[in-house]
Protein backbone atom coordinates (compact mmCIF):
# COMPACT_ATOMS: atom_id res chain seq x y z
CA UNK A 1 0.00 0.00 0.00
CA UNK A 2 1.66 3.21 -1.02
CA UNK A 3 1.60 6.17 1.35
CA UNK A 4 -1.19 8.26 -0.14
CA UNK A 5 -3.31 4.99 -0.51
CA UNK A 6 -2.88 4.71 3.54
CA UNK A 7 -3.39 8.44 4.21
CA UNK A 8 -6.84 7.84 2.17
CA UNK A 9 -8.13 4.73 4.24
CA UNK A 10 -7.01 6.65 7.51
CA UNK A 11 -10.14 8.26 7.22
CA UNK A 12 -13.20 5.85 6.39
CA UNK A 13 -11.06 4.07 9.30
CA UNK A 14 -11.26 7.55 11.61
CA UNK A 15 -15.29 7.65 11.05
CA UNK A 16 -15.44 4.17 11.82
CA UNK A 17 -13.84 4.91 15.18
CA UNK A 18 -16.09 7.89 16.35
CA UNK A 19 -19.03 5.68 15.20
CA UNK A 20 -17.97 2.98 17.54
CA UNK A 21 -17.90 5.40 20.34
CA UNK A 22 -14.08 6.14 20.71
CA UNK A 23 -13.32 9.20 21.86
CA UNK A 24 -12.22 11.15 19.08
CA UNK A 25 -9.10 12.15 20.66
CA UNK A 26 -7.74 8.56 21.32
CA UNK A 27 -8.70 7.75 17.85
CA UNK A 28 -6.68 10.40 16.06
CA UNK A 29 -3.85 9.74 18.32
CA UNK A 30 -4.18 6.04 17.45
CA UNK A 31 -4.26 6.59 13.56
CA UNK A 32 -1.80 9.14 13.31
CA UNK A 33 0.62 7.42 15.39
CA UNK A 34 0.33 4.04 13.55
CA UNK A 35 0.25 5.42 10.30
CA UNK A 36 3.94 7.74 11.25
CA UNK A 37 5.41 4.28 12.19
CA UNK A 38 3.85 2.56 8.88
CA UNK A 39 5.39 5.24 6.87
CA UNK A 40 8.85 5.93 8.65
CA UNK A 41 9.33 2.20 9.41
CA UNK A 42 10.09 2.85 12.68
CA UNK A 43 8.12 3.92 16.07
CA UNK A 44 10.99 5.79 17.27
CA UNK A 45 9.54 9.17 15.05
CA UNK A 46 6.28 8.56 16.85
CA UNK A 47 7.81 8.28 20.24
CA UNK A 48 9.56 11.57 19.53
CA UNK A 49 6.66 13.71 18.49
CA UNK A 50 4.70 12.62 21.64
CA UNK A 51 7.66 14.85 23.50
CA UNK A 52 8.38 17.75 21.00
CA UNK A 53 4.73 17.85 19.72
CA UNK A 54 3.16 17.90 23.27
CA UNK A 55 5.38 20.52 24.42
CA UNK A 56 5.65 22.52 21.16
CA UNK A 57 1.69 22.78 20.86
CA UNK A 58 0.96 23.61 24.44
CA UNK A 59 3.96 25.83 25.11
CA UNK A 60 1.91 28.12 22.44
CA UNK A 61 0.80 31.01 24.45
CA UNK A 62 -1.97 32.04 22.15
CA UNK A 63 -3.82 28.92 23.33
CA UNK A 64 -3.80 30.32 27.03
CA UNK A 65 -7.15 31.96 25.68
CA UNK A 66 -8.98 29.16 25.86
CA UNK A 67 -9.49 28.30 29.46
CA UNK A 68 -9.87 31.82 30.29
CA UNK A 69 -12.89 32.21 27.88
CA UNK A 70 -14.65 28.51 28.93
CA UNK A 71 -13.76 30.14 32.87
CA UNK A 72 -15.78 33.20 32.30
CA UNK A 73 -18.37 31.14 30.88
CA UNK A 74 -18.41 29.18 33.50
CA UNK A 75 -18.69 32.38 35.76
CA UNK A 76 -21.19 33.57 33.41
CA UNK A 77 -23.77 30.11 33.84
CA UNK A 78 -23.65 29.71 37.47
CA UNK A 79 -24.29 33.16 38.71
CA UNK A 80 -27.46 33.48 37.19
CA UNK A 81 -26.71 36.19 34.02
CA UNK A 82 -28.41 33.12 31.90
CA UNK A 83 -31.82 34.23 33.83
CA UNK A 84 -31.13 37.58 33.62
CA UNK A 85 -30.79 37.66 30.19
CA UNK A 86 -33.94 35.33 29.19
CA UNK A 87 -36.02 37.47 31.50
CA UNK A 88 -35.00 40.83 30.02
CA UNK A 89 -36.09 39.12 26.30
CA UNK A 90 -38.93 37.87 27.71
CA UNK A 91 -40.02 41.35 28.86
CA UNK A 92 -39.22 42.59 25.11
CA UNK A 93 -40.84 39.61 23.56
CA UNK A 94 -42.92 37.48 25.44
CA UNK A 95 -46.46 39.26 24.32
CA UNK A 96 -45.49 38.35 20.61
CA UNK A 97 -46.83 34.75 18.93
CA UNK A 98 -43.69 32.65 19.50
CA UNK A 99 -42.52 35.25 21.39
CA UNK A 100 -41.09 33.33 24.55
CA UNK A 101 -39.41 31.05 22.09
CA UNK A 102 -37.68 33.91 20.26
CA UNK A 103 -36.87 35.67 23.54
CA UNK A 104 -34.96 32.25 24.51
CA UNK A 105 -32.95 32.65 21.19
CA UNK A 106 -32.23 36.14 22.39
CA UNK A 107 -30.79 35.03 25.22
CA UNK A 108 -28.55 32.93 23.65
CA UNK A 109 -27.31 35.46 21.45
CA UNK A 110 -26.60 37.19 24.41
CA UNK A 111 -25.06 34.40 26.59
CA UNK A 112 -23.01 33.98 23.28
CA UNK A 113 -21.17 37.16 23.82
CA UNK A 114 -19.83 36.42 27.19
CA UNK A 115 -19.31 32.28 26.39
CA UNK A 116 -17.39 31.18 24.21
CA UNK A 117 -19.06 27.49 23.26
CA UNK A 118 -22.14 26.30 21.92
CA UNK A 119 -22.80 23.26 24.00
CA UNK A 120 -22.51 25.48 27.49
CA UNK A 121 -24.93 28.25 25.73
CA UNK A 122 -27.41 25.33 24.52
CA UNK A 123 -27.19 23.53 28.13
CA UNK A 124 -27.39 26.83 30.32
CA UNK A 125 -30.18 28.26 28.32
CA UNK A 126 -31.79 25.10 28.52
CA UNK A 127 -32.02 25.01 31.63
CA UNK A 128 -33.37 28.39 32.12
CA UNK A 129 -36.07 28.60 28.81
CA UNK A 130 -37.47 25.16 28.60
CA UNK A 131 -39.86 25.27 32.00
CA UNK A 132 -41.14 28.18 30.41
CA UNK A 133 -41.67 26.86 27.13
CA UNK A 134 -43.56 24.07 28.65
CA UNK A 135 -45.57 26.52 30.73
CA UNK A 136 -46.51 28.79 27.85
CA UNK A 137 -47.66 25.20 25.48
CA UNK A 138 -45.12 25.59 23.02
CA UNK A 139 -44.70 21.68 21.06
CA UNK A 140 -41.74 19.48 22.38
CA UNK A 141 -40.28 19.97 18.90
CA UNK A 142 -40.41 23.89 18.39
CA UNK A 143 -38.80 24.23 21.82
CA UNK A 144 -36.48 21.93 21.40
CA UNK A 145 -35.03 22.92 17.95
CA UNK A 146 -35.08 26.32 18.69
CA UNK A 147 -33.01 26.08 21.36
CA UNK A 148 -30.32 23.70 20.14
CA UNK A 149 -30.26 26.24 17.30
CA UNK A 150 -29.93 29.19 19.83
CA UNK A 151 -27.21 27.61 21.32
CA UNK A 152 -24.96 27.73 18.18
CA UNK A 153 -24.82 31.36 18.55
CA UNK A 154 -22.35 30.88 21.91
CA UNK A 155 -19.46 30.39 19.35
CA UNK A 156 -20.73 32.49 16.63
CA UNK A 157 -21.19 35.38 18.71
CA UNK A 158 -17.47 36.84 20.05
CA UNK A 159 -16.10 35.42 21.84
CA UNK A 160 -15.65 32.02 20.31
CA UNK A 161 -13.52 29.39 21.03
CA UNK A 162 -13.63 27.85 17.68
CA UNK A 163 -12.66 31.31 15.75
CA UNK A 164 -9.64 31.33 18.45
CA UNK A 165 -8.79 27.93 17.32
CA UNK A 166 -9.22 28.34 13.49
CA UNK A 167 -7.22 31.95 13.81
CA UNK A 168 -4.14 29.94 15.17
CA UNK A 169 -4.19 27.23 12.55
CA UNK A 170 -4.62 29.58 9.81
CA UNK A 171 -2.64 32.30 11.09
CA UNK A 172 -5.47 34.94 10.90
CA UNK A 173 -5.79 38.32 13.35
CA UNK A 174 -8.52 37.10 15.90
CA UNK A 175 -9.50 40.59 16.51
CA UNK A 176 -10.76 40.71 13.05
CA UNK A 177 -12.37 37.34 13.02
CA UNK A 178 -14.20 38.55 15.88
CA UNK A 179 -15.56 41.39 14.69
CA UNK A 180 -16.33 39.84 10.93
CA UNK A 181 -18.92 37.25 13.23
CA UNK A 182 -20.71 40.01 14.81
CA UNK A 183 -23.21 40.64 11.66
CA UNK A 184 -23.23 37.17 10.83
CA UNK A 185 -24.73 36.13 14.64
CA UNK A 186 -26.89 39.28 14.71
CA UNK A 187 -28.18 37.84 11.13
CA UNK A 188 -28.41 34.34 12.37
CA UNK A 189 -30.61 35.40 15.56
CA UNK A 190 -32.67 37.29 13.56
CA UNK A 191 -33.18 34.11 11.01
CA UNK A 192 -34.03 32.00 14.19
CA UNK A 193 -37.08 33.87 15.23
CA UNK A 194 -38.31 34.56 11.70
CA UNK A 195 -38.23 30.75 11.16
CA UNK A 196 -40.62 30.78 14.98
CA UNK A 197 -42.71 33.92 13.67
CA UNK A 198 -43.70 31.67 10.57
CA UNK A 199 -44.12 28.45 12.77
CA UNK A 200 -46.62 29.90 15.37
CA UNK A 201 -48.62 31.05 12.28
CA UNK A 202 -48.59 28.08 10.28
CA UNK A 203 -49.42 26.51 13.59
CA UNK A 204 -51.15 29.15 15.58
CA UNK A 205 -52.16 26.65 18.45
CA UNK A 206 -49.13 26.19 19.01
CA UNK A 207 -48.27 28.57 22.30
CA UNK A 208 -50.15 30.81 24.32
CA UNK A 209 -49.39 34.62 23.59
CA UNK A 210 -47.99 36.41 27.25
CA UNK A 211 -49.48 39.57 28.34
CA UNK A 212 -47.67 42.79 27.22
CA UNK A 213 -44.90 43.75 30.30
CA UNK A 214 -45.11 47.54 31.35
CA UNK A 215 -42.58 49.70 30.54
CA UNK A 216 -41.15 50.06 33.64
CA UNK A 217 -40.77 46.46 34.63
CA UNK A 218 -38.87 46.15 31.10
CA UNK A 219 -36.36 48.45 32.14
CA UNK A 220 -35.89 47.04 35.43
CA UNK A 221 -35.10 43.74 33.33
CA UNK A 222 -32.87 45.53 31.54
CA UNK A 223 -31.17 46.86 33.96
CA UNK A 224 -30.11 43.31 35.51
CA UNK A 225 -27.74 42.06 32.57
CA UNK A 226 -25.73 45.30 32.39
CA UNK A 227 -22.67 43.23 33.30
CA UNK A 228 -23.19 40.99 30.41
CA UNK A 229 -23.36 44.27 28.09
CA UNK A 230 -20.27 45.43 30.00
CA UNK A 231 -17.79 42.64 29.82
CA UNK A 232 -18.76 42.29 26.31
CA UNK A 233 -17.76 45.95 25.37
CA UNK A 234 -14.53 45.41 27.49
CA UNK A 235 -13.33 42.15 25.95
CA UNK A 236 -14.17 42.88 22.49
CA UNK A 237 -13.91 46.24 22.35
CA UNK A 238 -10.43 46.42 24.57
CA UNK A 239 -9.40 43.76 21.78
CA UNK A 240 -9.67 45.85 18.87
CA UNK A 241 -9.00 49.86 20.72
CA UNK A 242 -5.63 47.77 20.97
CA UNK A 243 -6.02 48.01 24.87
CA UNK A 244 -5.44 44.40 25.11
CA UNK A 245 -4.65 41.52 23.72
CA UNK A 246 -6.70 38.51 22.98
CA UNK A 247 -5.32 36.51 25.79
CA UNK A 248 -5.19 39.25 27.99
CA UNK A 249 -8.80 40.62 27.30
CA UNK A 250 -10.05 36.70 28.03
CA UNK A 251 -8.41 37.47 31.39
CA UNK A 252 -9.74 40.57 32.02
CA UNK A 253 -13.01 39.25 30.77
CA UNK A 254 -12.65 36.12 33.00
CA UNK A 255 -11.97 38.22 35.88
CA UNK A 256 -14.70 40.82 35.16
CA UNK A 257 -17.37 37.84 34.93
CA UNK A 258 -15.96 36.15 38.22
CA UNK A 259 -16.79 39.56 40.12
CA UNK A 260 -19.74 40.64 38.34
CA UNK A 261 -21.01 36.77 39.68
CA UNK A 262 -19.39 38.00 43.17
CA UNK A 263 -21.71 41.11 43.23
CA UNK A 264 -24.99 39.15 42.25
CA UNK A 265 -24.78 37.26 45.63
CA UNK A 266 -24.68 33.99 43.63
CA UNK A 267 -21.06 32.65 43.19
CA UNK A 268 -20.71 30.37 46.51
CA UNK A 269 -17.33 28.68 47.15
CA UNK A 270 -18.77 25.85 45.79
CA UNK A 271 -20.23 26.99 42.65
CA UNK A 272 -16.24 28.59 42.53
CA UNK A 273 -15.03 25.30 43.02
CA UNK A 274 -17.33 23.90 40.31
CA UNK A 275 -16.47 26.47 37.74
CA UNK A 276 -12.83 26.26 38.13
CA UNK A 277 -12.68 22.42 37.77
CA UNK A 278 -15.21 22.57 34.75
CA UNK A 279 -12.94 24.48 33.20
CA UNK A 280 -10.02 22.37 33.83
CA UNK A 281 -12.35 19.15 32.40
CA UNK A 282 -13.18 21.32 29.32
CA UNK A 283 -9.74 22.13 28.92
CA UNK A 284 -7.78 18.93 29.17
CA UNK A 285 -10.62 17.30 26.58
CA UNK A 286 -10.03 20.26 24.45
CA UNK A 287 -5.97 20.17 24.37
CA UNK A 288 -6.21 16.16 24.15
CA UNK A 289 -8.06 16.69 20.92
CA UNK A 290 -5.99 19.72 19.30
CA UNK A 291 -2.73 17.40 20.64
CA UNK A 292 -4.69 14.44 18.39
CA UNK A 293 -5.57 16.47 15.42
CA UNK A 294 -2.00 17.69 15.39
CA UNK A 295 -0.21 13.64 15.33
CA UNK A 296 -2.73 13.15 12.68
CA UNK A 297 -1.60 16.15 10.73
CA UNK A 298 1.65 15.15 10.87
CA UNK A 299 0.92 11.66 9.33
CA UNK A 300 -0.87 13.07 6.54
CA UNK A 301 1.98 15.91 6.26
CA UNK A 302 4.53 12.49 5.95
CA UNK A 303 2.63 11.10 2.83
CA UNK A 304 2.27 14.29 1.24
CA UNK A 305 -1.45 14.24 1.08
CA UNK A 306 -2.00 17.88 1.27
CA UNK A 307 0.40 19.11 -1.14
CA UNK A 308 -1.06 16.28 -3.85
CA UNK A 309 -4.54 17.47 -3.05
CA UNK A 310 -3.71 20.88 -3.62
CA UNK A 311 -2.11 19.70 -7.01
CA UNK A 312 -4.81 17.89 -8.04
CA UNK A 313 -6.89 20.67 -7.22
CA UNK A 314 -5.38 23.14 -8.90
CA UNK A 315 -4.69 21.07 -11.94
CA UNK A 316 -8.94 20.16 -12.15
CA UNK A 317 -9.87 24.10 -13.72
CA UNK A 318 -12.23 24.26 -11.46
CA UNK A 319 -13.55 27.85 -10.38
CA UNK A 320 -12.59 28.68 -7.02
CA UNK A 321 -16.50 29.13 -6.07
CA UNK A 322 -17.04 25.26 -7.11
CA UNK A 323 -14.52 24.47 -4.88
CA UNK A 324 -15.96 26.81 -2.52
CA UNK A 325 -19.35 24.80 -2.37
CA UNK A 326 -17.81 21.45 -2.09
CA UNK A 327 -15.90 22.07 0.84
CA UNK A 328 -18.85 23.50 2.31
CA UNK A 329 -20.92 20.61 0.77
CA UNK A 330 -18.04 18.29 2.90
CA UNK A 331 -18.32 20.33 6.40
CA UNK A 332 -22.59 19.98 6.17
CA UNK A 333 -21.18 16.03 5.67
CA UNK A 334 -18.72 15.84 8.31
CA UNK A 335 -21.04 17.92 10.70
CA UNK A 336 -23.61 14.77 10.81
CA UNK A 337 -20.98 12.95 11.98
CA UNK A 338 -18.20 14.98 14.28
CA UNK A 339 -17.86 17.55 16.28
CA UNK A 340 -17.53 20.59 15.69
CA UNK A 341 -13.65 21.23 17.27
CA UNK A 342 -12.67 17.83 15.40
CA UNK A 343 -13.86 19.48 12.67
CA UNK A 344 -11.85 22.22 12.03
CA UNK A 345 -8.61 20.54 13.63
CA UNK A 346 -8.40 18.19 11.18
CA UNK A 347 -9.32 20.15 8.04
CA UNK A 348 -8.57 23.31 8.53
CA UNK A 349 -4.66 22.56 7.65
CA UNK A 350 -5.43 20.91 4.83
CA UNK A 351 -8.00 22.65 3.10
CA UNK A 352 -7.15 26.02 4.16
CA UNK A 353 -3.80 26.24 1.78
CA UNK A 354 -5.85 24.48 -1.13
CA UNK A 355 -8.51 27.72 -0.56
CA UNK A 356 -5.97 30.38 0.07
CA UNK A 357 -4.23 29.96 -3.39
CA UNK A 358 -7.59 30.41 -5.15
CA UNK A 359 -9.02 34.09 -6.42
CA UNK A 360 -11.79 34.82 -5.15
CA UNK A 361 -11.00 38.84 -5.57
CA UNK A 362 -9.51 39.73 -2.05
CA UNK A 363 -6.80 39.95 -0.54
CA UNK A 364 -5.17 37.03 1.43
CA UNK A 365 -6.03 38.50 4.95
CA UNK A 366 -9.88 39.54 3.83
CA UNK A 367 -10.04 35.92 2.53
CA UNK A 368 -8.87 34.30 5.44
CA UNK A 369 -11.07 36.25 7.59
CA UNK A 370 -13.83 35.53 5.10
CA UNK A 371 -13.51 31.90 4.60
CA UNK A 372 -13.31 31.31 8.59
CA UNK A 373 -16.49 32.79 9.45
CA UNK A 374 -18.10 30.45 5.82
CA UNK A 375 -16.49 27.81 8.28
CA UNK A 376 -17.27 28.68 11.89
CA UNK A 377 -20.87 28.85 10.57
CA UNK A 378 -21.16 25.96 8.71
CA UNK A 379 -19.31 24.04 11.38
CA UNK A 380 -22.35 25.28 13.62
CA UNK A 381 -24.83 23.52 11.37
CA UNK A 382 -23.41 20.42 12.14
CA UNK A 383 -24.39 21.00 15.57
CA UNK A 384 -27.86 20.94 14.77
CA UNK A 385 -27.91 18.32 12.10
CA UNK A 386 -28.98 14.81 12.61
CA UNK A 387 -28.11 12.14 12.99
CA UNK A 388 -25.13 13.30 15.34
CA UNK A 389 -26.07 17.24 15.91
CA UNK A 390 -24.15 17.21 19.97
CA UNK A 391 -26.64 20.70 20.66
CA UNK A 392 -29.96 18.52 19.71
CA UNK A 393 -28.68 15.66 22.46
CA UNK A 394 -28.24 18.28 24.92
CA UNK A 395 -31.51 20.01 24.59
CA UNK A 396 -33.09 16.40 24.22
CA UNK A 397 -31.91 14.95 27.10
CA UNK A 398 -33.51 17.87 29.15
CA UNK A 399 -36.32 17.34 27.53
CA UNK A 400 -37.64 14.12 28.43
CA UNK A 401 -40.93 14.00 27.29
CA UNK A 402 -39.98 14.72 24.03
CA UNK A 403 -38.92 11.62 21.18
CA UNK A 404 -35.58 12.35 19.89
CA UNK A 405 -37.26 12.25 16.27
CA UNK A 406 -39.29 15.44 17.46
CA UNK A 407 -36.17 17.08 18.15
CA UNK A 408 -34.67 16.44 15.13
CA UNK A 409 -38.20 17.57 13.22
CA UNK A 410 -37.86 20.83 15.14
CA UNK A 411 -34.34 21.23 14.00
CA UNK A 412 -34.85 21.16 10.67
CA UNK A 413 -36.56 24.42 9.45
CA UNK A 414 -33.53 26.65 11.70
CA UNK A 415 -30.92 24.21 9.53
CA UNK A 416 -32.63 25.88 6.38
CA UNK A 417 -32.48 29.30 7.54
CA UNK A 418 -28.57 28.05 8.09
CA UNK A 419 -28.05 27.44 4.40
CA UNK A 420 -29.52 30.07 3.19
CA UNK A 421 -27.28 32.23 5.39
CA UNK A 422 -24.29 30.25 4.13
CA UNK A 423 -25.38 31.27 0.93
CA UNK A 424 -25.59 34.96 1.36
CA UNK A 425 -22.58 35.44 2.73
CA UNK A 426 -20.72 33.35 0.79
CA UNK A 427 -22.11 35.33 -2.29
CA UNK A 428 -21.46 38.65 -0.69
CA UNK A 429 -18.37 38.07 0.98
CA UNK A 430 -18.69 42.57 2.11
CA UNK A 431 -21.60 41.30 4.23
CA UNK A 432 -18.87 39.64 6.73
CA UNK A 433 -16.07 41.95 5.86
CA UNK A 434 -18.14 45.73 5.67
CA UNK A 435 -17.53 46.10 9.88
CA UNK A 436 -13.82 44.89 9.63
CA UNK A 437 -13.30 47.66 6.76
CA UNK A 438 -15.57 50.18 8.94
CA UNK A 439 -13.50 49.77 12.06
CA UNK A 440 -9.89 49.83 9.71
CA UNK A 441 -10.90 52.96 8.24
CA UNK A 442 -11.44 54.71 11.82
Amino acid sequence: MTNIELALWSFPLLLAFVFLRMPIALAMIGIGAGGTWLVIGTPMMTLNQLKTLTYGTFSNYSFSIIPLFLLMGQFATLSGMSRALFGAAETFLGHRKGGVAMAAVGACAGFGAICGSSLATASTMGQVALPELRRYGYPGSLSTGALAAGGTLGILIPPSVILVIYAILAEQNIEKLFVAALIPGILAAIGYMVVIAIWVRVAPNSAVVKDRVPWGERIRALGKVWPVVTIFVVVVGGIYAGIFTPTEAAAVGAAGTGIAALATGEMTWGKLRQAILSTAAASGMIFLIILGAGIYNNFLSLTQLPQIASDWVGNQGFTPWIILTLVLLMYLVFGCVMDSLSMVLLTVPIVFPIMSVLDFGMSPADFGIWFGILVLIVVEVGLITPPVGMNLFIINSMARDTPIVQTYKGALPFVVTDIVRVIFLAAFPAVTLWLVWVIDAL
